[in-house]
């Protein structure tokens, strides 16, 4: 047995904001944002929705696809950089809010990478059967700290949660290989100064770029695989431009590339599975296929995965 995904859930709040409706809050263009971006619209939660809200309807979700109860839950683990307030941390919210026993519940912080980060974390836990099912989630509320009067950094950013269960799945299946990394020098690109987010978008790129790449091949390599035997790439979903660099640095084709980025924006840790759960509800990612998650965030932080899918 190894560690994969039992059950997977989403949570996306109903306001739609448009590249247009941007257009009249700010000095931009919808094709300006869409040809360097690929974002057409992002989601934004109000202001009775906080981070932990969203998780809990991500997290039950995922529970409930699972098959499983909150009881069956032996540990949290919670993907932000958004918490509602800097302790208690958004896992013990949701651990009290879920009803779950008093398992282990913690924050991580490894922005865009954190879903990485926590799907590896959990992974040592269940391979040394310490715990057997960990709740994984992902959630932002990346609109508070959005500077509303900075386009740079204003177009790209959305709010969403998604979340998986993990635990021991049939040979074969699950994680086969991963990397994790960071870069501490790089975190003057992309840091919190005060309530807002603040973004050197071309170090940023150029890391990027860089950086995923690498990533996805070395995992495709540790596992013993081939470009071939990729069914799907699901990069975090910052920017097409970086998205099409991984692509073509595992030279695979365009139609294997999972792409969500133009409907929902940069979701930071929730975007790698909320980009996975949506595959899973249209019916494209199936079991037995072979993924290659990969992100990247503030830190500077990297992560991927490559994983069969199914129980």
């Amino acid at each position: 047995m190894s560690a994969g995904v039992l059950g997977i859930g989403k949570f996306v709040p109903e306001r739609v904001l448009t590249n247009f409706d941007l257009e009249k809050m700010m000095d931009t263009t919808d094709e300006w944002i869409r040809t360097r971006t690929g974002i057409q619209e992002r989601r934004i939660a109000d202001d009775n929705t906080d981070t932990s809200d969203m998780a809990y309807y991500a997290a039950k979700n995922a529970i409930e696809d699972a098959g499983l109860k909150p009881e069956d839950i032996d540990m949290i683990l919670v993907a932000t950089v958004t918490p509602d307030q800097p302790f208690p941390s958004v896992a013990c919210m949701i651990q009290d809010r879920l009803g779950c026993r008093n398992v282990p519940s913690m924050d991580l912080s490894a922005a865009c990478a954190g879903f990485m980060y926590g799907m590896i974390t959990a992974k040592q836990f269940i391979d040394t059967k310490e715990y057997k099912h960990v709740l994984i989630v992902g959630v932002e509320k990346l609109s508070k700290i959005t500077n509303w009067e900075d386009r740079s950094t204003a177009v790209l950013f959305g709010d969403a949660a998604a979340a998986v269960v993990m635990g021991p799945v049939s040979e074969g299946k699950g994680i086969l290989s991963f990397e994790l990394g960071s870069d501490g020098i790089g975190g003057k690109h992309l840091y919190q100064q005060g309530p807002f987010l603040i973004m050197n978008g071309r170090e940023v790129f150029k890391f990027a770029v860089r950086q995923m790449g690498e990533s996805a091949v070395n995992v495709v390599e540790k596992a013993n695989l081939t470009k071939d035997d990729i069914d799907y790439l699901v990069p975090h979903q910052a920017n097409i431009r970086i998205m099409e660099a991984s692509r073509l640095r595992l030279d695979i084709p365009e139609g294997k590339m999972i792409n969500t980025v133009h409907k929902y924006g940069n979701t930071s840790s929730s975007s790698i599975p909320l980009a996975l759960a949506d595959s899973i509800e249209d019916g494209k990612i199936k079991d037995g296929d072979i993924l290659v998650l990969v992100g990247f965030g503030g830190g500077l932080t990297w992560g991927a995965v490559a994983m069969r899918w199914g129980k």
